[in-house]
């Protein structure tokens, strides 16, 4: 099967990428960065609890 102008010129692109990366140091090669939160756990807990700490306190009442 014959490929396209498309293909071929994806192929081209991705083969001078990886040509450049080759006989580098692994640091050297940009990798992507995994999702880093801008938001700790912590303040997600404690976001979590003024959203929802009203609610819980409300049943303790009821129920105690």
């Amino acid at each position: 099967m014959a490929q396209t102008p498309q293909q071929r010129a994806a192929n081209a692109k991705f083969a001078k990428s990886e040509q450049a990366k080759r006989g580098k140091p692994q640091n050297q090669v940009k990798r992507k960065e995994e999702f880093k939160s801008p938001i700790s756990k912590g303040w997600i807990a404690v976001l979590a609890f003024v959203v929802c700490g009203g609610l819980i306190f409300e049943l303790l009442r009821l129920f105690f």
